[in-house]
């Protein structure tokens, strides 16, 4: 008779070990926060919130509920993973105090809210200086783009509603800076709104524009080294006007809806003014065109806007729309941009669909659920995200290279936050030893050590 083998070894399980450390490549984080020195500028920013006599720091709480989200955590609880590991996260303070200080950031408002965001601002702008040629900002221009996102409620909270998916919940708008090919993105707007919001509210564009400017260097908040991108929710008479405005002339490329007009434009166009799409690489994307729209189609809509139309085959099984001409599924989009090639622009503008990766991230990091009641707990949380989404595109920025830099949050917590680690003392120091079997401990060694070189904030 022969001995049946199981498929994975069996082990011994006790609850007794010492100076073991779980999340050990979050040091990678703390590290993360120290050089951008965005522990001190959060304290500094929400001194007054400080009580008399209190043994925790407002910063630090709200820094280490960020720090929680940006390794997994989905509510306020989850901050008790770092208070288990004193010895890499410090002092952690309670639950209530946690949910104390929630409350009264909410309770005061755009007060606190406008402290956290200068905080985040001023740290931002020197990370881009540590960044150097990988900043977003290395070519000049920056690229933000806005969209929105649905968030599901589960049950019945403040200002959730239906939504135009029929589910239930909210839907913030949200915008990123592109940090292009060789990087991810970084939060910079996050406009809270009820679940039944318009997706094309010119108003709430304005200011989540204004919330996004508002994160930018100086430089860039006004200006054509700036360009804003939406798809065609942001494609409304009264956002185009704002965005060109005098004293303002930002950049912009935004999806327009095909209407009656534009369609019977495109059935006009002869075969001969139609250009070939690119590819990022330079290559002919196959099966794709774009023309240039002008005339009275312009008519009502500010100086200087360019009209631009892609056709394309439609993906096998497509349902091809009324909007659509001799079989090809069409799209357009507006631009202010002149003096390039309307099949470079249209590349660019393709390339929003980076936002959409941003959204899957911030989905994975805090934004599947509103966790609080309030409408105003729900947007400090929201603020909570985006610290715990700066820091995930921050450490890749500053610390890691090659296809790492694009490593989303999921892949970075199970490759790098994860790792396993000991604390060991030897000649009066203690040292934190990674496991050296994990394929990626020397991603995190190396990665630590670029964070080192770096030179310290103040």
């Amino acid at each position: 008779m022969k001995k049946r083998i199981g498929s994975y070894p069996r082990v011994r399980i006790e609850g007794g070990g010492r100076a073991v450390v779980s999340q050990a490549g979050s040091v990678l984080l703390v590290e993360t926060v120290r050089k951008a020195g965005l522990d001190t500028a959060i304290s500094a920013a929400l001194t007054p919130w400080r009580k008399a006599r209190a043994v925790h720091d407002p910063g630090k709480i709200l820094l280490d509920v960020a720090l929680a989200v940006a390794l997994g955590g989905d509510c306020l609880a989850d901050v008790g993973m770092l208070r288990a590991e004193p010895a890499v996260f410090g002092a952690v303070a309670s639950d209530p105090t946690v949910s104390r200080l929630i409350d009264s950031l909410a309770a005061s408002g755009e007060r606190a809210l406008r402290a956290i965001r200068s905080a985040r601002v001023e740290v931002r702008q020197r990370v881009w200086r540590l960044a150097g040629g990988k900043a977003p900002d290395a070519g000049g221009s920056v690229t933000v783009d806005l969209d929105g996102v649905l968030v599901v409620a589960h049950s019945d909270k403040e200002d959730a509603a239906p939504t135009w998916k029929r589910t239930y919940g909210h839907h913030p708008l949200m915008g990123f800076v592109d940090h292009g090919p060789g990087g991810t993105g970084e939060p910079v707007a996050a406009l809270l709104r009820p679940g039944n919001a318009g997706s094309n509210t010119a108003a709430d564009h304005i200011t989540a524009t204004r919330l996004a400017l508002a994160q930018l260097p100086a430089k860039y908040r006004r200006g054509r080294q700036t360009l804003i991108r939406t798809d065609s929710a942001g494609g409304t008479h009264d956002f185009v006007a704002w965005l060109t405005r005098r004293g303002r002339w930002l950049s912009y490329s935004v999806g327009m809806v095909i209407t009656d007009a534009i369609h019977q434009h495109v059935l006009q166009v002869p075969a001969s003014a139609w250009t070939a799409a690119v590819e990022a690489d330079g290559e002919i994307r196959d099966g794709a065109w774009v023309t240039e729209l002008t005339g009275d189609v312009l008519d009502g809509w500010p100086m200087g806007m360019r009209l631009i139309v892609r056709k394309e085959r439609p993906h096998p099984g497509a349902q091809l729309r009324l909007t659509d001409a001799d079989g090809m599924r069409l799209t357009c989009f507006a631009t202010n941009t002149s003096g390039r090639p309307i099949a470079e622009l249209e590349l660019r503008h393709r390339l929003r669909a980076r936002a959409e990766d941003r959204i899957r991230a911030a989905r994975a990091t805090g934004l599947r659920n509103l966790p609080l009641h309030r409408t105003a707990q729900n947007r400090i949380w929201l603020e909570i995200v985006q610290i715990a989404l700066d820091l995930l595109a921050w450490m890749p920025m500053l610390a890691l290279t090659g296809t790492a830099r694009l490593w989303e949050p999921r892949r970075l917590r199970l490759r790098l936050f994860t790792t396993a680690g000991q604390f060991v003392t030897t000649g009066r120091r203690r040292i934190l030893r990674l496991a050296g079997h994990w394929p990626w401990t020397s991603h995190i060694t190396a990665a630590l050590e670029r964070l080192a070189l770096l030179p310290n904030p103040g």
